[in-house]
């Protein structure tokens, strides 16, 4: 028996072949076990120092990441047998392709560890970045048998792997530059000239370097789409991880906006349509060796834009190269920009006059040509009284507010919330607001179907019956064409029907999420936190449900319906023309008649 290097006791069996081939080979058994006085070894041989022949490597080594994750007493963590081929005796050197310490075998080495998920969460950390450098343009060249790509040790050192808040590290943020340069010296060179690179060198820890623009292990060659510098994702991911905030304006006055000025520009339009040779970032203003505008040898220097433009715009012109791209609205700070912002303002004004004014014109011609007409027609069937008519005004008004300020929580950057300013208390106190309205329509209606006489008779009416799917298939059979009867309804048609009970169970989901959301700490004394999340969900999808269904089937009967056109004013008066009536409820409309003539028959009866 023996021991390895951490201390563990193992049975010796050496092979002389594999040993002699071993970098170690060269040695004798006693130079590495000491205190071996013959054979068999009893009592065993004490662990092998390799610090005795390494007292370098060992000394990074205890103080790696490793080396204290051992002192800790982590059992897993790596030690040097570990990396170095499992077998103490057969250890190779790392120039030959079988060492576990080649450069194209250390991801496989590193990954017994840190490829293993459980293994890693053991340690508090994920094994996602052993999986991202696989697919990255490193891990993918090492595996074709590339001798140069970066692999785990080029960045991170063999023993004295550090934690990147470590200013010793290789991989603290002031050293990737250098880390990165020892593969990309040319670029670093470019980099390290750049207005980037000299913020490094003052200390900014808010300046990028070559890791925050190409990721850390998921690297990726340019060409591909989702690498973080393809061409389309320049603006909207790298450069406006900085530059789309406010932080650089604020705290070193670099100017702000830039991200947004590109997207409204052409550039910025047919980048986001998917064009492959648009302008983007790096276009105008370098890739590595970006410099400031007030730096002659930048290429956003005004000496220099006419060749900048050139690259892509053959035969561009010093002309065509006068003006800025980064146009702010509203900004007026040279010629450009106040031809620009007066020739907005104009137009917003025109615009607002011009259509405002035309708007107008056809409301009040619409409005006076639908009076006429609903005047003009034989209104005569009440369809709703007073009653009916309020609780579907309030219904009608509490749900249009509850859509837009619902819409404007959920889109605070949407045009919804441009309608109740900026600040999202409005919004909620009025949501909430409409939401009690609409839920006290809700009772009051329940107490009016169920303890009014006209209610309970509009509850049996409204209850569907087999005699619907008979319409609604014949009613299909009649719009094409292969019927010329059209049904005879009774006084609420199918789609009422299902319209009704929709609202019904919209207004009861609607409600009992809603106030799940708006009372989450009392509800969670029932439930668990996560239930919150799907009464959320649930009130989202149901909201857009019943918007699309207002819009696309309410909204046609009541409007869109050439019967109906311009409008069912049935809401305002209560009325309906009745050749109409007779056409949609023949049923009801001869249940009426008979009324009408027994009543006529009794009133003759008495005279």
């Amino acid at each position: 028996m023996t021991k390895d290097v951490s201390g563990k006791a193992v049975p010796i069996s050496v092979d002389p072949k594999k040993f002699e081939g071993s970098i170690h080979g060269s040695l004798s058994c006693t130079d590495c076990h000491a205190d071996i006085k013959g054979v068999p070894h009893e009592p065993a041989p004490k662990a092998v120092k390799c610090v005795n022949c390494h007292p370098e490597a060992q000394a990074a080594w205890q103080a790696s990441k490793h080396g204290v994750a051992v002192k800790s007493g982590m059992a897993f963590a790596a030690h040097c047998i570990d990396c170095h081929g499992g077998d103490a005796h057969a250890i190779l050197p790392s120039i030959d392709k079988n060492s576990s310490t080649h450069h194209t075998n250390i991801p496989a080495t590193c990954g017994k560890c840190h490829g293993q998920k459980f293994v890693m969460e053991k340690a508090g950390l994920s094994n996602q970045m052993f999986v991202s450098y696989q697919q990255s343009v490193h891990g993918r060249a090492v595996a074709r048998g590339s001798q140069k790509a970066a692999v785990c040790t080029d960045c991170h050192d063999y023993h004295a792997v550090l934690p990147a808040n470590n200013p010793q590290s290789s991989i603290f943020k002031f050293n990737v530059p250098h880390t990165c340069g020892q593969c990309h010296a040319n670029v670093t060179s470019q980099f390290t000239a750049s207005v980037h690179g000299a913020a490094i060198a003052r200390g900014n820890w808010t300046a990028p370097v070559c890791t925050d623009c190409h990721g850390i292990h998921a690297i990726k060659v340019r060409r591909d789409p989702t690498s973080a510098t393809a061409t389309g994702n320049m603006a909207e991911q790298t450069c406006a991880k900085c530059h789309a905030g406010v932080r650089l304006t604020q705290e070193f006055g670099i100017p702000g906006g830039r991200i947004t000025t590109y997207n409204s520009s052409y550039h910025g339009l047919a980048n986001k349509l998917g064009s492959s040779v648009v302008a983007n970032c790096a276009s105008c203003h370098g890739v590595h060796y970006i410099l400031p505008s007030s730096d002659r040898r930048s290429s956003v220097n005004k000496a220099n834009l006419q060749k900048t433009c050139g690259h892509c715009h053959k035969g561009a012109t010093a002309k065509f190269a006068m003006g800025r791209i980064h146009l702010v609205e509203n900004e007026v700070i040279d010629r450009q920009s106040f031809a620009v912002t007066i020739v907005r303002r104009f137009y917003l004004a025109m615009i607002f006059a011009t259509i405002g004014g035309m708007l107008l014109h056809n409301i009040l011609i619409w409005f006076r040509k639908a009076q006429r007409k609903r005047r003009a027609a034989g209104r005569t069937v009440m369809r709703m009284n007073v009653n009916q008519r309020v609780q579907h005004l309030l219904l009608l008004s509490s749900f249009i507010v509850l859509v837009l300020t619902g819409f404007a929580l959920a889109y605070p950057e949407s045009p919804f919330a441009w309608l109740f300013g900026s600040s999202e208390t409005p919004r909620r106190l009025i949501h909430r607001i409409a939401a009690l309205v609409m839920m006290g329509v809700g009772l009051y209606h329940i107490g009016y179907m169920v303890g009014t006489r006209e209610g309970r008779q509009g509850l049996k009416d409204f209850w569907f019956n087999f005699k619907d799917a008979r319409d609604v298939v014949d009613v299909m059979k009649y719009y094409l064409g292969l019927s010329k009867k059209h049904p005879r309804m009774g006084r609420f048609t199918y789609g009422e029907k299902a319209e009704y009970w929709a609202v019904v169970w919209g207004t009861v989901v609607m409600g009992i999420t809603g106030l799940m959301i708006w009372y989450n700490v009392i509800s969670t004394n029932w439930m668990p936190r996560w239930w919150i999340d799907v009464a959320t969900t649930i009130h989202f999808y149901e909201a857009v449900l019943a918007t699309l269904a207002i819009i696309v089937w309410h909204l046609y009967n009541v409007i869109f319906d050439p019967d109906a056109y311009p409008l069912n004013w049935a809401w305002f008066d209560g009325k309906m023309d009745e050749e109409q009536f007779e056409h949609e409820h023949g049923l009801e409309y001869d249940k009426m008649r008979r009324e009408r003539l027994e009543g006529h028959i009794i009133s003759s009866d008495r005279e």
